[in-house]
């Protein structure tokens, strides 16, 4: 594996950076961005399955609301998860007796689907951290590598978690991504497109997900494990049934 590492010179005159410029990793998550959907992401309603679960999914500029429903031994579970917080329903009754840890763990399962779902849109959330690490190639394609970390405020429950992203230097397309996280005793996570669905202007990806053997192995060494066979599949994550509407604009 070889990445080709770039230096950042701090540029010093009069109204260089007035305006603000776009860094070069944002200006290659802009164009992934766009890539995988663009202005579409923005006021979307999006419906899938994945794993025997359904998911709804609405999104514009200001607001958000993401909603899980399930059958179990109790009923028709309902999650909602928006701007207001986060409420389960059983057979239509709210259910007034969670703990805190209990929302919190619920809120972040059906916050993690719903990112993955939705990336790379995600990052260009305030809250995150965008370097552009260097070059690199996977089986012969070409890639921008991009780390991606979150500030404390705005990041989430998981802020310290970090990920890397691969982006095509011709496509801008996200064919794989890895991640280190440190829930339920924590690891790191490396995924590969396995497949791609076009519904409604906005690029769908399954992945194949897998895992090295330790589970304390650095982020960085992912692409190399992967690259010689080192890493041992996991699951597979497939997104089924999709369907996207529009939203009106206000």
């Amino acid at each position: 594996m070889k990445i080709t590492h770039f230096l950042l010179f701090a540029l010093v005159g009069v109204g260089i950076f007035s305006c603000n410029p776009r860094t070069e990793a944002e200006k290659i998550v802009d164009a992934a961005i766009e890539a995988h959907g663009g202005d579409t992401y923005t006021n979307v309603k999006i419906d899938f399955d994945f794993r025997n679960i359904h998911y709804t999914i609405f999104k514009t500029p200001s607001a958000y609301e993401y909603i899980r429903e399930f059958t179990d031994s109790t009923g028709l579970v309902r999650d909602v998860l928006n701007n207001s917080g986060f409420n389960r329903t059983v057979n239509g009754v709210k259910i007034d007796t969670l703990t805190e840890e209990r929302i919190g763990a619920f809120s972040r399962s059906v916050n993690s689907v719903a990112y993955f779902a939705f990336l790379p849109y995600g990052l260009n959330d305030p809250a995150a951290v965008k370097t552009l690490v260097g070059e690199t190639e996977i089986k012969g394609e070409k890639y921008h590598l991009i780390r991606v970390t979150f500030k404390a405020e705005g990041g989430g429950d998981h802020y310290e978690d970090e990920f890397l992203y691969w982006f095509g230097k011709e496509d801008h397309l996200m064919d794989y991504m890895a991640y280190l996280y440190f829930t339920d005793g924590g690891g790191v996570r490396l995924r590969e497109v396995s497949g791609v669905q076009e519904v409604g202007g906005i690029r769908f990806q399954n992945y194949l997900n897998y895992k090295p053997a330790d589970k304390d192995t650095p982020l960085d060494k992912m692409q190399e494990l992967f690259e010689s066979g080192s890493l041992e599949k996991l699951s597979e994550i497939n997104l089924e049934n999709i369907r996207v509407e529009a939203l009106p604009k206000n």
